[in-house]
């Protein structure tokens, strides 16, 4: 019997959701708190300029796990020099780690902001609980548990709607672009295209499309079972435009929250997350700064254990290891091997001296050395039918990936020019 549940329509959403909303994460939260804080609605037009990219690449990554029944990384080794691979994901893996280290030093900070005590203990607590997690529970149980994290998000909309906005001024904002020459002004240009466009969300996507696959006793690959393309490439468009629209209509009002109160307050610098929902509350009331806060936990739940998951992936496809979250640890210890020691490696980090923004500063670097050359080569993927068979990216989607491709290169070579000149 056909299903009529209410809530049939959910079964849509997965891998696309959980990666856009993994996005927002807490060292994003930052980028996007200091463009607000420092720049006004100066930079709005960015959300709407990323959205049509970045929903094009996820949805190229998610096609190509779907239809070939591998992971991009493992796709990648089968199309080209293993030693270009390994360097690209090594450089992943680094900029994950430090990124899960801001990440868990964000949600310490978080938690000590709503219910006092160590920040240390909480981040120390928060390590412990996403590996047991990742480690211990069932792919189908855990994914359910990321999918509904993703309302944590939410707060960030509530956070808007108890300030003081002017939307007319945010809308006009958004779709007239307002364009500066300075460094400043450039540098959080390519912070938020980096913040946006990150290379841990292609590995992730491509190989939770994998995982949904295999999870299913009914389905297969595209390539082995055309018949089921029409409602799974359906499927995965309809839930990745969703997952990036969530990803940057958020990052939106968390730019429109920190414009309409840091930067009105004349307080234009942010050193990270936790600092701007403290700030946030003498300004804006304590329930905008708790709930900003607690925005920040829930995002840093979802995101820790996508990026640490993504270079698990990436690594363990690259030597043709088993990978998965449906696997047993012994089943798959290069895969979770790499989850534990960059979860760990990153929880460490908060015991050294390194400061979160120029932490992440380290990590938009990498990031932008590793980005445009895994995204060129995920196009070349994406358009090669002996690998794609007759579900090669069509023309929109496939010229909308290019042009992301050029905007990250056009942003890393802005990024070191900048970093040069400083």
């Amino acid at each position: 019997m056909p299903d009529k549940s209410p809530l049939r329509w959910l079964r849509l959403f997965g891998p696309g959701v959980i990666t856009g909303a993994s996005d927002d994460d807490p060292s994003g939260i930052a980028t996007y708190s200091q463009a607000g804080a420092q720049f006004g609605f100066g930079l709005l037009w960015t959300m709407f300029l990323t959205y049509p990219l970045m929903a094009a690449i996820q949805e190229i990554c998610a096609r190509i796990g779907r239809v070939t029944g591998l992971g991009l990384a493992a796709n990648l080794r089968r199309a080209y020099p293993k030693a270009a691979l390994y360097l690209c994901v090594a450089l992943l893996v680094i900029a994950n780690t430090i990124n899960i280290g801001a990440d868990i030093g964000a949600i310490g900070s978080a938690s000590e902001l709503l219910w006092g005590g160590s920040r240390l203990a909480y981040a120390a607590a928060f390590t412990t609980v996403t590996l047991g997690l990742q480690i211990w529970l069932p792919y189908g149980r855990y994914a359910r548990l990321l999918f509904w994290l993703s309302a944590s998000l939410l707060a960030y909309v509530a956070s808007a709607a108890v300030v003081h906005v002017d939307w007319s001024a945010a809308l006009y904002a958004t779709v007239v672009p307002s364009l500066r020459g300075d460094a400043e002004w450039l540098t959080m240009i390519v912070a938020l295209f980096g913040t946006t466009i990150s290379p841990y969300l292609f590995f992730w996507q491509a190989s939770t499309e994998v995982e949904e696959e295999e999870a299913d006793p009914k389905a297969e690959p595209l390539l082995r079972a055309p018949r089921q393309a029409r409602f799974q490439l359906f499927r995965l468009r309809v839930d990745t435009l969703v997952g990036m629209g969530v990803s940057n209509v958020i990052a939106w009002f968390i730019i429109v929250t920190t414009a309409s109160t840091l930067f009105r307050s004349q307080i234009h610098d942010v050193a990270s997350a936790a600092q701007a929902a403290a700030a946030l509350a003498p300004i804006a009331g304590r329930f905008a700064g708790l709930v900003f806060a607690a925005g920040i936990v829930g995002t840093g739940l979802l995101a820790v254990p996508v990026l640490a998951g993504s270079a698990g992936y990436a690594v363990a496809e690259s030597f043709d290891c088993p990978a998965g979250l449906t696997r047993k640890p012994r089943d798959a210890r290069v895969f979770y091997g790499v989850i534990v020691a960059s979860t760990l490696a990153g929880f460490a980090l908060n015991f050294t001296r390194l400061n979160p923004m120029k932490a992440l500063i380290y990590a938009a670097v990498i990031n932008g050395v590793a980005a445009v050359p895994i995204m060129a080569m995920t196009m070349l993927l994406a358009t090669n039918r002996a690998l794609m068979g007759e579900f090669v990216v069509p023309g929109v989607v496939r010229w909308l990936g290019w042009a992301a491709t050029i905007v990250m290169f056009a942003a890393a070579v802005a990024m070191f020019t900048t970093l040069a000149k400083g």
